[in-house]
Formats: C-alpha cells, structure tokens, sequence
C-alpha cells in the first residue's frame, strides 16, 4: 500500500473535490479508533500530499484512463474525461440549462479580466447599456458586487464569483488566457457625445435654359 493509493481511495469515496489539506486530514486521522491496525501515514506532510497528487495525474494522463485528476478552485476531483461526456451526460438527464448569450460571453469577460469593474466602465468598452445582461450574469452566480467605486457617486463594483471559477475549471483568475495582456490593456473611459454642426444645404442646381 502506497501513499498515492490511499489518495486515490479517498477521491474516489469523496462527494466533493478536496484541498490537500484535507486529503491529510483524512490521511492522518486513520487508524485511530483501532489500535490493531496502525496507521503507517500518520506522520505524512502536506508537500508528500501534494507530491502524491501530482505524480497521479501525470500517470492518469499517460495510462490513457477515461477519467482524470483535476484541481479546481476548491481542491482536488476525479472527473471523467471531457471526451466521454456525450456517454456520461446520459446519467443525468436533467434540463440542460440555457447557453450563455454572446453579449453575456461578452460581458463576462470584461468583468473577468477587468475586475472590479463599474458598469459605467463595462458600458463603455461594450458600447451598450448592461443592466439586463448583468442580472442575468448574477442569477446565474456567475457575477456578484463585490463593493463600490472610491469616486463620485460611489457606483457598484461587479466581479466573478468562486462558482464561476468552478464553472470554467479554473483554480484561479491567473488561468485566464492571456489574463496580464488583456487586465493591462487601457481602458476607454464613457464615450462622450461631441457636437456636430448641422451639414450645409447642397447649393441649388441652375433651373435649365427656357427655348
């Protein structure tokens, strides 16, 4: 019996994915009500923990099995591989829910990468009002306030919420793609509307010559 198997028992039984902490928690407190089995991992560190679950994900992925070691925002998950989904979503029958719009994608994103952001700010770089767009967002759990703007007004501050990590299979806002060029990139302030002179009427065109 090894460490890595013990791991891999536990994420098996679990319900839910699991931090390394816990997974030592779990480790350690075995054998404890039963002194005729002791238990060999009681002195196990969390970086042998840690070391364990990387080593399992690594020989997943080269032994070609139909499920995988994920860490996610909350802990470590054994997750069936994406390329088995059509089989395995026969199990759960349930409605599916509805597919994120394009402006929702949209505004998402900027939330994502700008964070915390106004919704004057998100207008701004959309171009189009957001308050239908962003209740949606916040239904779903996928947005939150998370405070309000140190400027005149104090305006609300929006930003993504841990099920949104969850959601993406992100363990952090880091694993975003291209995250620092696009966090870093100006953002426009609220368009302005600038005045525009009415245009000169066309000069009349000469009446032609009578015979």
């Amino acid at each position: 019996m090894s460490l890595s198997q013990v791991i891999e028992a536990i994420l098996f039984a679990a319900q839910k994915p699991l931090t390394a902490r816990e997974l030592l928690s779990a480790i350690k407190g075995a054998g404890g009500e039963d002194e005729l089995i002791p238990n060999e991992f009681a002195r196990t560190t969390e970086a042998q923990v840690v070391a364990a679950l990387e080593q399992l994900k690594i020989e997943y992925g080269q032994q070609g099995r139909a499920f995988q070691l994920a860490e996610k925002a909350d802990g470590w998950q054994l997750v069936s591989d994406p390329a088995y989904a059509p089989w395995v979503r026969q199990l759960f029958p349930a409605v599916k829910p509805a597919r994120l719009t394009p402006p929702s994608l949209e505004t998402l994103a900027i939330i994502a990468y700008r964070q915390p952001i106004t919704r004057a700010d998100i207008e701004a770089v959309r171009g189009v009002a957001v308050d239908g767009v962003l209740q949606n967002l916040m239904e779903r759990g996928l947005v939150k306030i998370g405070g309000r703007a140190e400027v005149p007004g104090r305006p609300l501050l929006y930003e993504t919420t841990q099920f949104f990590l969850e959601h993406f299979g992100l363990r952090d806002l880091d694993e975003l793609p291209n995250a620092e060029e696009l966090r870093t990139r100006y953002l426009p302030m609220a368009p302005r509307k600038e005045a525009v002179a009415p245009a000169e009427p066309a000069p009349a065109e000469p009446a032609p010559a009578q015979d």
